[in-house]
């Protein structure tokens, strides 16, 4: 579940992020009682097998929830829930559709487990500033808007790349350089890195270029697919 809100004097409107139909809106009736047969699983960040009855209204009703997961780890640490709602704000915003992508979801769940890590060092190493910038990219991807890396994003050019540019999709050479911002080596390498490794291998980098490679997100969501994002944990 990506997000919850409360409805009315005992029901909550619930955000959900599905493996086969992408982003579903349900309510939940009755749930904010104390005696509410669904307990306390109807809550953010949980995975959840549901049941959902689909009438005429947009959203869907909750007619039943067993617990998959509920990241028990995570909920205990202030740094890794915090990362989470960041994470699934990031999928609600991108993915805002009822088209289901498998891909999204089992990065979502797998960050999701990686914040609820056992060891309290592997959670910290999740919810560091790497790892969301990488969890970040990897959605970017599975969007189509992975930046140009490789060369300049308007010429080709494959040296004395220099900047970066979000009209443009990527980093930007000397002679295209116009309209862009500086952006270091290091920080390209971080953000080629992050998409081609695994969340729980995302390299590490010096704030400078970690504040780098989150602008060059940013501005290429908002010029593209006009999605600005929460801003990621120094």
């Amino acid at each position: 579940m990506l997000r919850s809100l409360r409805y009315g004097e005992a029901d909550r409107i619930l955000h959900l992020y599905t493996r086969d139909r992408g982003r579903v809106g349900a309510i939940a009736k009755g749930v904010r009682r104390a005696r509410s047969r669904f307990g306390g699983r109807l809550e953010p960040f949980f995975r959840l097998d549901i049941e959902l009855h689909e009438g005429r209204s947009e959203l869907m009703t909750v007619t039943g929830a067993q617990t998959r997961d509920g990241y028990a780890a995570m909920r205990a640490d202030g740094a890794a829930l915090d990362a989470a709602s960041r994470s699934c704000d990031a999928v609600l915003r991108l993915f805002d559709t009822g088209e289901g992508h498998a891909d999204v979801f089992n990065l979502l769940c797998n960050r999701l487990a990686l914040l609820a890590a056992p060891s309290p060092a592997d959670r910290a190493c999740a919810s560091a500033r790497e790892g969301e910038l990488a969890f970040r990219l990897k959605l970017m991807h599975a969007a189509g808007l992975a930046p140009q890396l490789a060369a300049c994003a308007t010429c080709g050019e494959r040296e004395h790349l220099v900047g970066f540019s979000g009209a443009a999709g990527g980093v930007v050479c000397a002679a295209c350089e116009a309209g862009s911002f500086p952006i270091d080596e290091q920080a390209c390498s971080f953000m080629v890195a992050a998409l081609g490794s695994a969340l729980r291998d995302v390299p590490r980098g010096e704030a400078r270029h970690l504040a780098q490679a989150e602008r060059a997100i940013s501005v290429t969501l908002e010029h593209h697919a006009n999605v600005r994002l929460i801003a990621a944990a120094a």
